[in-house]
């Protein structure tokens, strides 16, 4: 009866010790990127992420409806007045990509850029 009582406590003692040393697989957070769109620039005007990072892009318009996209990557979000909008991606490949506002804001609609660098 002690052998069994003694074998159960080892036991147990080696399954915690195995529960604590087994390494997580879990998948950490994205990182989110919050950027403000506001006639005629994009806050910041840039970002730097990791390649293979999963990040999640919020657009906030602080006026009038904003989209920013990034054509290379295949991004492109949207934020109603005053709104948000987001997307969740993971760049592939490195490099620094011109992102602009994909909906008319007005007449300085064409300068509105953000550059993202995307670093190994």
């Amino acid at each position: 009866m002690r052998s069994r009582q003694h074998l159960l406590s080892l036991l147990v003692v080696l399954f915690a010790g195995f529960a604590i040393t087994v390494p997580s697989h879990a998948e950490s957070a994205p990182r989110r990127v919050e950027v403000t769109a506001k006639r005629f620039s994009f806050q910041p005007a840039e970002v730097t992420v990791k390649k293979g990072e999963t990040v999640v892009l919020v657009l906030k318009s602080a006026d009038v409806p904003h989209g920013l996209r990034f054509r290379e990557l295949n991004v492109d979000v949207k934020a109603n007045r005053g709104g948000t909008g987001q997307v969740k991606f993971t760049p592939q490949q490195t490099g620094t990509f011109v992102g602009r506002c994909s909906v008319f804001c007005g007449s300085g609609h064409g300068v509105m850029t953000l550059k993202l660098h995307v670093v190994d």
